[in-house]
């Protein structure tokens, strides 16, 4: 009898027991290697933000005749950040929005893993969008003439003067509700081709509708600064665009994950996921049994 091939993709049920050993693995990494994991994140995604620029601060006479086609055309380049930081297993707060929340949810992880993740990993996000600014882009002088000073400037102003503080939170929801779904149709694809358009797909519509993400803001937003933009400050840019962002990215998030654990988690403790294929890893996820120890930290077993 011949042996059929796996599918392609993994069922949702198996893609949300994924995201929950996901969960397990990123709580039991040492918060070194998540920092600079995260740091690595942020220089990979703002890779995707400085081709964004350059293809849309590059292009005056199309942006004066048809700025709609400019918005789709640096959409379309700026999924290269996420895809690699995807496949380099890298650190991203906002798909961690999405997958702490479910660990927790199904009590595999302890709470506090959340804050202390999302804070380091904000703080190597962060940290890595400041230094590939500074750094890679400003120093460089690869984008420190006309028309890229003057796009760089407007762009960060339009990130943060021009929205209310409501908008920008909107806008944020909507953003990591895209990252979110195109994280997740990532994880079920088995090769990297498929995990490559599952991503791109998503992160296109996100950028070309220009709502905000808050990892990618903390590329243009300071570059912004670092140009002189008008009226711009930092102390702005955290008040209205970084808060605002960081609140609306998490509720996107949440808009993914509580979703997916009601719809494919919830018998989860009773054996519903019975079906689930056995030791594949991540593209191919186990089951897990939940069992308390003394200091409430919920423990992970294999089913044999």
């Amino acid at each position: 009898m011949a042996v059929m091939d796996p599918p392609s993709t993994l069922k949702p049920a198996e893609v949300a027991l994924a995201m929950i050993e996901h969960g397990i693995a990123k709580h039991r990494t040492r918060w070194d290697m998540v920092f600079w994991k995260a740091f690595l994140a942020g220089v990979m995604l703002s890779f995707g933000g400085l081709l964004d620029t350059i293809i849309s601060g590059g292009s005056t006479g199309l942006n004066a005749s048809n700025p709609g086609l400019v918005k789709v055309l640096g959409g379309f380049v700026f999924p290269v950040g996420l895809v690699m930081i995807v496949l380099q297993g890298l650190e991203l707060l906002t798909s961690n929005m999405m997958i702490f929340p479910m660990a927790i949810m199904k009590r595999q992880i302890p709470w506090w893993s959340l804050p202390l993740n999302w804070f380091i990993v904000t703080a190597g996000n962060l940290t890595g969008s400041l230094f590939f600014a500074e750094v890679l882009v400003k120093q460089t002088g690869i984008v420190s003439s006309q028309p890229y000073i003057a796009y760089i400037q407007s762009f960060a102003i339009r990130k943060v003067i021009e929205p209310h503080w409501y908008q920008i939170f909107l806008r944020g929801i909507a953003c990591n509700w895209l990252v979110c779904i195109a994280v997740w149709q990532a994880a079920g694809a088995r090769e990297t081709l498929s995990k490559i358009i599952s991503i791109w797909i998503p992160i296109w519509i996100f950028v070309s509708c220009a709502y905000d993400h808050v990892v990618a803001n903390m590329f243009s937003v300071p570059l912004g600064i670092m140009f002189h933009a008008e009226g711009l400050t930092a102390a702005m840019y955290i008040r209205k665009s970084l808060i605002a962002a960081y609140l609306g990215n998490i509720v996107g998030a949440l808009f993914v994950a509580l979703p997916a654990t009601y719809f494919y988690l919830s018998d989860h403790n009773a054996g519903g996921m019975r079906g689930v294929e056995e030791g594949e890893g991540f593209n191919g996820p186990t089951e897990l049994k939940e069992t308390r120890s003394d200091d409430n930290t919920v423990n992970d077993k294999r089913e044999e």
